[in-house]
């Protein structure tokens, strides 16, 4: 079975999917650890909240970002995974990575970002084993041209034990319950474009919202950050859910962007009505008759008032869609891509060796042993390796046969190895 460690960033939109893709992996029979690095977003707003010159601001963030580098490859050397998986914006600095190629451990970059808005790909993407992107063409060729070895095109996906039909009671739909709702963060275009939709009264839920004086009797929560769980109710609340794609650019309010956001499959995937804006990759991973779609703010405006009067017709497309996300777009199915991708392209990839069982182990314990696998969500071929891991990790009592597996493997350490 593969070892897999994920880094998680400090904080923002990619971090829910980094723990979607550790579940994912989970699922897929790897032993999987995360780096919790929201742990250490305390200290990193602690220091930027020092009144400090700009050079001496940098030198902290980046002595910061070290310390953290080095807690990770802490983590690596006591893990010893097969990969190490990163979302973007993970705290890992080029010298770590540098180091992880020399240890000849693979990584990945799940990079969920627009390769245009935010660049610092460049300075990183050389040094990933895997650069894996939700952009085509130029990005992938640019990252060629960059010395990425091995790019992958990995759209984003949603995550069935989470993002599914969900009755609200009447407490909670008193909350989330609406005729039109947003949840995202309050970029220009978005600002500017939900501006000419007031008279709907919709809800807007999420951050960035604060310089939209026009928008504030309609942002809930005080625009407070929305939890993936709290997603899950108004998608299912709702009944539509608008999904403009970010842009910078308030000018062009629908921008027929190429990637296709998270919240697009999320809301398929909870049996959800959406109105999406076009993009130019969206016809690769739905038919044209499971999403509602409009490509102008007229459109918009043409389409909101008609889906409304045509419940029967939403359903129809929500199921549709659903089907689809199903079917070929949750977050199982892109980490089997990304495993199957390293298994192709990383000859370092999964040539860890594994410790067979010990044969000291008692036929007695057997059946306890298959006990263990179970609780531990491990395949019947875990190794003793992996084991032993999934026992260090364990919080609270060990049983006596875990206890037991523990000194065997101590044992072997120190006497075994040195026979």
């Amino acid at each position: 079975m593969h070892r897999v460690l994920v880094i998680l960033p400090l904080y923002g939109g990619s971090l829910p999917i980094g723990r979607y893709c550790a579940t994912a992996l989970k699922d897929l029979g790897c032993l999987v650890e995360t780096f919790e690095a929201p742990e250490f977003y305390s200290a990193f707003q602690a220091l930027q909240g020092l009144k400090v010159s700009s050079d001496r601001q940098n030198f902290l963030e980046n002595s910061f970002l070290q310390v953290v580098s080095q807690a990770i490859l802490a983590k690596v050397e006591a893990f010893q995974p097969d990969m190490v998986l990163c979302l973007a914006q993970a705290p890992m600095s080029r010298q770590a990575l540098q180091r992880l190629r020399s240890m000849k451990v693979p990584t990945a970059m799940w990079f969920v970002e627009d390769y245009r808005l935010f660049t610092y790909w460049r300075a990183y993407a050389p040094l990933y084993d895997i650069f894996a992107v939700i952009q085509k063409e130029p990005f992938l060729a640019e990252l060629t041209a960059a010395g990425v070895a091995n790019p992958l095109y990995l759209p984003l996906a949603a995550l069935p034990a989470l993002h599914a039909p969900t009755p609200l009671d009447p407490k909670d739909m008193q909350e989330y319950g609406a005729e039109v709702s947003f949840l995202g963060a309050g970029y220009p275009n978005r600002r500017e474009a939900f501006a000419r939709l007031v008279h709907h009264k919709c809800k807007i839920w999420g951050t960035e919202w604060e310089d939209a004086p026009a928008l504030a009797p309609l942002v809930q929560r005080g625009g407070a950050r929305i939890s993936p769980e709290d997603a899950v109710k108004i998608y299912n609340g709702t009944h539509i859910n608008l999904n403009l794609h970010s842009s910078v650019d308030a000018n062009t309010l629908v921008s027929g962007g190429d990637f296709v956001n998270p919240r697009t499959f999320e809301l398929a995937a909870c049996g959800a009505f959406q109105l999406v804006d076009k993009r130019s990759l969206m016809g690769e991973l739905f038919a044209e008759d499971e999403l509602a779609t409009f490509d102008s703010m007229t459109d918009l405006e043409e389409k909101i008032p008609y889906w409304l009067a045509h419940p029967e017709e939403r359903e129809a497309l929500c199921r549709k869609s659903r089907t689809r996300v199903l079917a070929d777009h949750t977050y199982q199915q892109r980490m089997r891509t990304l495993l199957d991708f390293a298994k192709e392209h990383l000859p370092e990839f999964g040539t860890r060796p594994e410790a067979p069982m010990p044969e000291s182990i008692p036929p007695a314990m057997q059946k306890e042993l298959q006990d263990i696998l179970k609780e531990h969500n491990l395949p019947a071929y875990a190794s003793f390796n992996d084991i032993i891991t999934a026992l260090r990790h364990k919080e609270g009592v060990l049983s006596s046969a875990e206890t037991a597996l523990l000194f065997l493997d101590a044992w072997n350490t120190l006497y075994a190895s040195k026979e």
